[in-house]
């Protein structure tokens, strides 16, 4: 059977993102991925992500479901057939919504784990804590809205990395097979974000000092999208080399 493709909103969106060590993101990637570079950094993030609606792209937005979900990611690169393609590696997906969990890998891409979240949002100030079920992963980010974002060794402004997370739409998921990625593609006319500021920022998967050396994973920006219409369709599975089974 034919992956549905699904409709939601972003209802808020938290990319908090890190600088890594190039050999260190490229000793996690699967073949045929290697680490996406950005002024000599692979960059990577946690993506923290409440969407509402979510349904079959058919069906009324009445029907939706509302769940927040987590993604620790690896920007990426591969050759495709018309040359080389960009998007994110995703050792990690975890989501409160136990359909979710039992869906992702069966009736849409991407395998889920459960996970308990706390959110706490207001117009100064979005907070988001988890703790996933299996006690692998635990985070907690606190992030304030910015002018302009500030203080990055990635990006030079605002629509600098905008663009950059625009252009990696494509998401292929670590499986537990560990055969193949799945994929799915973020598609959407209103694409916006706005700069954050990190107030606060642990996560036990970069934190790890026996899949990040001291110094190879350093904690860079944060970016916020907000209401925003979306699709999410399938991608062909992609074949991959050893290591692409999802992270603990």
């Amino acid at each position: 059977m034919k992956p549905p493709r699904l409709s939601s909103v972003v209802e808020r969106r938290l990319l908090v993102n890190y600088r890594l060590d190039p050999h260190a993101a490229a000793r996690l990637l699967p073949a045929p991925l290697r680490p996406q570079l950005v002024r000599g950094h692979a960059v990577a993030g946690i993506c923290l992500l409440r969407l509402g609606g979510v349904r079959p792209a058919w069906a009324p937005g009445v029907l939706g479901l509302r769940s927040e979900n987590a993604a620790h990611r690896i920007a990426v690169e591969w050759d495709g057939p018309d040359g080389v393609e960009t998007g994110v590696y995703i050792p990690r997906r975890d989501t409160s919504s136990r359909l979710n969990a039992w869906a992702g890998g069966r009736v849409f891409p991407g395998e889920h784990g459960l996970a308990d979240f706390e959110a706490d949002e207001t117009p100064g100030r979005i907070r988001v804590a988890l703790a996933t079920r299996d006690g692998a992963v635990r985070v907690d980010v606190t992030v304030e809205p910015a002018d302009e974002l500030r203080g990055s060794e990635l990006f030079a402004d605002t629509a600098e990395a905008s663009r950059f997370f625009r252009e990696g739409a494509k998401g292929f998921s670590a499986t537990g097979s560990g055969r193949h990625l799945d994929g799915m593609e973020l598609r959407t006319d209103s694409w916006s974000v706005e700069a954050g500021r990190v107030r606060r920022a642990t996560s036990s998967f970069f934190d790890d000092p026996d899949r990040f050396p001291p110094g190879s994973a350093t904690l860079d920006s944060a970016l916020v999208m907000r209401g925003v219409p979306v699709t999410w369709g399938p991608l062909p599975a992609m074949a991959c080399g050893q290591g692409a089974r999802p992270a603990r």
